[in-house]
């Protein structure tokens, strides 16, 4: 509750905008880690400007010029992952989930009911990280220790931090390169190419 379950508020959003343009400014890599449901729905939150936090928050991922990576460790949810997680490269754990919505609010919304439909709803979203390698949106599937991340915390670090440093060194190494025009490149190649 004190963390509002990894929700973010317009606060947060508009505190991560800050932190990338620091970044750009010093030139320093982004990395992101994303664990979140998705933003915070209350209506406080929405009076204080939620969706424009969050479409600011894409776009200063979209537009900054230094090398980013975004890490789906955990839930990666709605738009509320998406302003975090717009980057060049998109790692993710083997057991975590990315998706524009949850299953129980896809079911809600095609079966009107939450319980009804979820496990139809959650394969017809493919939010696996393996699904999600598949489609090209996530560019590597971490692995896990054996049970998940949370039955070897160390280990999972490791791994993590390999394949961030893999990534990071791949986007750095040797030429100079055009970081916003390789991440418009990729996200419009994903719209093009849809599901097919």
């Amino acid at each position: 509750m004190q963390h509002n379950w990894g929700m973010a508020k317009p606060e947060g959003y508009r505190k991560a905008q800050r932190l990338m343009e620091v970044a750009d400014r010093f030139n320093l890599p982004l990395l992101a880690f994303v664990d979140t449901p998705g933003a915070y729905p209350g209506v406080e939150a929405e009076a204080r400007g939620q969706a424009e936090a969050i479409a600011r928050s894409i776009e200063v991922c979209l537009k900054v010029r230094i090398p980013s990576i975004a890490a789906i460790i955990g839930e990666g949810g709605s738009g509320g992952a998406i302003a975090l997680a717009a980057a060049n490269r998109v790692l993710m754990l083997e057991h975590a989930v990315y998706s524009v919505i949850s299953p129980e609010g896809c079911a809600a919304i095609l079966w009107r009911n939450r319980d009804e439909g979820k496990e139809a709803a959650a394969e017809a979203l493919k939010l696996t990280a393996q699904d999600l390698a598949g489609l090209g949106i996530i560019d590597q599937v971490v692995p896990e220790p054996l049970g998940g991340a949370h039955r070897g915390k160390a280990d999972a670090i490791n791994a993590l931090g390999d394949a961030l440093e893999r990534a990071l060194a791949s986007l750095t190494g040797g030429n100079v390169r055009d970081y916003r025009a390789d991440r418009r490149s990729k996200f419009l190649s994903m719209g093009r190419k849809g599901l097919a």
